[in-house]
């Protein structure tokens, strides 16, 4: 599995996948991303930890409205997800981690 924390308020655009861009009539299947029920927070920004299937390679996410002026982003692609050590170490240098009882927790599968 691989992992990235994304920002509350932005979501998953386009996955590409070993083979380039995630074609779902190829896979016959949307990729495995999952919202887990851990954040970290970090100068006032909520940020959600998100585990994706080892055959995604890279990730756009974008603000969830895209009008928003204020945002100096339109898209980010994030080219190195992380492993679950590296997921640990960073969550052991933030002051302060957030957990949603996992009742609530929101599962995406987005593309």
């Amino acid at each position: 599995m691989k992992y990235f924390f994304l920002t509350e308020g932005w979501t998953v655009g386009r996955i590409w996948g070993v083979n380039g861009l995630w074609n779902e009539i190829s896979w016959r299947r949307k990729p495995d991303i999952q919202r887990l029920s851990i954040c970290l927070v970090e100068k006032q920004e909520v940020m959600w930890l998100y585990r994706v299937e080892d055959e995604v390679m890279m990730v756009e996410v974008k603000p969830l409205e895209e009008a928003d002026q204020e945002r100096p982003f339109a898209q980010v692609v994030l080219k190195r997800l992380m492993d679950a050590d590296q997921v640990l170490e960073r969550l052991s240098t933030v002051a302060a981690i957030c957990q949603m009882p996992s009742a609530q927790n929101a599962n995406h599968h987005n593309s």
